[in-house]
């Protein structure tokens, strides 16, 4: 029986593509490639207990999306998230909310310059 394995990438449109990538490359630190993407491997996030990646779908009134109008919120693993939101604050990005004591992991949110809510995850080991 055929079955998905996973996410095999995110793709979103961007009122400027170049300065997204530029946005996310300053803000985030993620290595864009010349041909416009980066390819985050498995491996990387594996060395890390307790990430993962999810697909779960929310009621169409959730407002946990908020301030963002987007129908869709990215969710970003990170290694550290104090150092991630220092970097951000040095980019004059701050968290519109932060979720630190989770069963999962510790959380923040952030907006890009397009208005999409980015949710920052450090994921921990699962009880």
């Amino acid at each position: 029986m055929a079955q998905v394995i996973g996410v095999g990438g995110i793709f979103f449109k961007a009122n400027d593509p170049a300065a997204t990538r530029e946005w996310y490359g300053r803000v985030l630190g993620i290595p864009f490639e010349d041909w416009g993407g980066v390819v985050f491997l498995p491996e990387t996030a594996a060395a890390h207990p307790g990430s993962g990646t999810v697909f779960s779908p929310f009621k169409a009134e959730t407002e946990y999306f908020a301030p963002s109008a987007e129908r869709f919120m990215i969710n970003l693993m990170v290694d550290d998230l104090a150092a991630m939101l220092e970097r951000c604050a040095r980019e004059g990005v701050q968290p519109v909310m932060q979720i630190l004591d989770e069963p999962n992991g510790r959380f923040a949110h952030v907006m890009d310059l397009d208005g999409r809510k980015i949710e920052l995850w450090e994921p921990k080991p699962m009880a």
